[in-house]
C-alpha cells in the first residue's frame, strides 16, 4: 500500500490531463487514509477535532489536491484555479499550525507500552 501510494503520488506530476490528475490525487488520498487507519497509529478518535493525526491527514490531502491543480494554474487566464490553490494552501497552513500545537501534547500522552 505504501508503494502504491507513492506511485500514484508520482503519477500526479506526470499526468497530462486534468481528469487523470484528479484520479491519481484521489488514489493518493485514499492511500494516505488507509495507511493512517492501521493499528498502532495514535489518533484521538473520540476527540477528532483536536487530534494531531486528523489535522495532519487533512493537511496532506489538501497539499496533494493543491499539487494536482498546479498545471491548471498555468493554463487558466481567469485566475480561478490560482485562487482555489491559494485558499487550499491557506487552509493547509492553518492545519499545520494546529499540528504544531497538538503535536507535543500527543507525544507526551502516548503510552510507553505501545
Amino acid at each position: 500500500m505504501y508503494g502504491g501510494t507513492i506511485a500514484t503520488f508520482m503519477c500526479i506530476d506526470r499526468a497530462k490531463q486534468g481528469s487523470w490528475r484528479a484520479v491519481f490525487a484521489t488514489l493518493t488520498s485514499m492511500g494516505l487514509i488507509i495507511l493512517g487507519c492501521q493499528d498502532g497509529i495514535y489518533r484521538r478518535e473520540k476527540e477528532w477535532f483536536v487530534s494531531h493525526f486528523y489535522y495532519g491527514l487533512g493537511a496532506a490531502i489538501l497539499t496533494v489536491c493543491a499539487m494536482a491543480m498546479l498545471p491548471e494554474i498555468h493554463r487558466d487566464r481567469t485566475n480561478r484555479w490560482r485562487n482555489a490553490h491559494i485558499i487550499l494552501n491557506c487552509i493547509a497552513l492553518l492545519f499545520f499550525i494546529v499540528q504544531g500545537l497538538t503535536g507535543v501534547r500527543d507525544l507526551l500522552e502516548i503510552p510507553l507500552s505501545q
